[in-house]
């Protein structure tokens, strides 16, 4: 029989019945989970945590007293993996995506939690711990788009750059490649739908495959070129053309 190393692991949930599913389905399809405490919301949560020292928190984002950012905010000094577990909110399903948070939302999926929770168990054996929990916390109080910052899944790990940092975002295949104001680029695993997603102005789609920060715009001459500040020559579908145009107006 197959053995795992015990991720140890707390839930932070104000709903009783949502920590009874959850417990069940991690005892039932997650047995690399061990459960070591529960709190009902973040006057809890903090002690808690500070107490057990986990290495996996299931967070809800939504709580009494506070949020799961509250949560982070008075834990970052700890070191641990977050799984979110929260209903529909663009704002915060923006925000954790920015972060390449895992989350789930409610109902919990059972298929989405083995996933999330396999993806945890990888890194933890392997010391592939990132603190995306700092990352979080700072997006979550800085209130200039520009000065969030993005993580980028990369084929070696994860790298962290700021948003204004980014020129423009170019599909490819699977991947997407990513151009840097300072000249570099990074191959990102994530598809450019993913960018179109979770970018907020001044990033804008101007091409099926193309990307761009409106900031970086040198020129856009009528047949449809628009030149960006590193010398790149992009062209605007006309799909793209009316969104790209009404932002000059």
């Amino acid at each position: 029989m197959m053995t795992f190393q015990k991720i140890r692991s707390v839930i932070v949930e104000d709903e009783l019945a949502a920590r009874e599913v959850l417990k069940n389905y991690l005892s039932k399809y997650c047995p690399q989970v061990e459960v070591i405490g529960e709190a009902q919301n973040i006057k809890e949560a903090v002690p808690l945590l500070h107490e057990l020292q986990p290495q996996l928190v299931f967070l809800d984002v939504e709580m009494p007293f506070g949020n799961a950012f509250d949560v982070l905010e008075a834990c970052k000094d700890l070191h641990f993996e977050t799984i979110f577990v929260t209903a529909f909110s663009e704002y915060s399903l923006k925000a954790l995506n920015q972060s390449a948070a895992y989350y789930l939302l409610k109902p919990i999926s059972i298929e989405e939690l083995i996933v999330a929770v396999n993806k945890v168990h990888h890194q933890v054996m392997n010391h592939e711990i990132f603190n995306r929990n700092k990352i979080i916390v700072e997006n979550f109080h800085e209130t200039k788009p520009e000065k969030q910052q993005v993580i980028l899944p990369t084929l070696e790990g994860f790298e962290v750059v700021k948003m204004e940092e980014i020129v423009r975002l170019k599909g490819n295949g699977n991947f997407t490649d990513l151009y840097l104001n300072n000249g570099n680029k990074k191959m990102v695993c994530r598809f450019l739908k993913h960018f179109s997603e979770i970018l907020p102005l001044p990033f804008i789609r101007v091409h099926k495959s193309h990307i761009i920060n409106m900031n970086c715009v040198k020129s856009y001459n009528k047949g449809g070129i628009i030149t960006l500040n590193d010398g790149a020559e992009i062209e605007v579908s006309p799909t793209y053309k009316e969104d790209f145009l009404k932002n000059f107006k």
